[in-house]
């Protein structure tokens, strides 16, 4: 299987779990912050963000 149909499956996934996906979204985020120390934590917060909006617009 190549990238996108990787990446499609994905979010065919995200669509279908959207009430699973955010929680898992803030865990990795979470993760994240962690491991680097909070010293990136501007950009994950704006990551996260990003990743909620992009299973917002996919249930659209």
């Amino acid at each position: 299987m190549d990238f996108k149909g990787l990446a499609d499956k994905a979010l065919s996934l995200a669509r279908k779990n959207s009430s699973k996906v955010d929680p898992l979204i803030e865990k990795v985020g979470d993760a994240v912050d962690k491991k680097t120390g909070g010293k990136y934590a501007s950009q994950v917060d704006k990551a996260q963000e990003a990743a909620r909006k992009a299973v917002r617009d996919q249930q659209k």
